[in-house]
């Protein structure tokens, strides 16, 4: 019984050797910038969901975060938005796989994909006509290398279908602005 008391105590002290300390230099503030970039300080996610999932959203770059990559082949770009609405945290993916470095385009299929993090739900569109945007700014952000400011409006004229069960959500119009980075895989 001695052994396991031993034991006992050298994990908990090993379990206490791991804690981490705050850094003297870090603040609350410094994280937040840090995070931001992706979005860039305009960016937003502005929809009203419909369906099993019914929410407004409205997210600015405070409550954000963005992520972008180039599609397979470097056909497109993926677009990912996630943040907090309610009790969840929703991802919403847009994949542009008609979008070229520094273009805008009017009518742009898109394959949209609703993650409820964590869940293991997750909506998509059913085809490639379901969805469309139109890209209306693409700007090169200066001293960015490939990185650009991005905004536009998605429509969606079916709703996305639950992949592993048989809920369903509608997002009627969804406008964005984020930043992509052309050269991230």
């Amino acid at each position: 019984m001695s052994c396991l008391s031993v034991a006992g105590i050298v994990f908990l002290t090993l379990l206490g050797a791991c804690e981490r300390t705050p850094q003297p230099d870090a603040s609350p503030q410094e994280t937040e910038i840090i995070a931001a970039p992706s979005c860039g300080s305009d960016g937003r996610l502005t929809t009203q969901l419909y369906g099993s999932i019914a929410r407004q959203i409205s997210w600015s770059s405070g409550e954000l975060t963005c992520e972008s990559m180039l599609r397979p082949e470097g056909k497109g770009i993926r677009l990912r938005f996630a943040g907090n609405a309610a009790d969840s945290k929703l991802a919403i993916l847009l994949a542009l796989p008609e979008l070229q470095r520094g273009s805008t385009v009017v009518e742009s299929p898109t394959v949209v994909t609703l993650t409820v993090e964590g869940s293991g739900r997750f909506f998509s569109t059913p085809t490639l006509e379901a969805c469309w945007s139109d890209i209306a700014t693409q700007e090169l952000i200066e001293d960015g290398g490939d990185r650009y400011a991005i905004s536009g409006t998605l429509y969606c004229v079916a709703p996305l279908g639950e992949i592993n069960g048989v809920a369903a959500i509608s997002i009627p119009k969804l406008e964005f602005s984020a930043i992509i980075d052309w050269s991230a895989t």
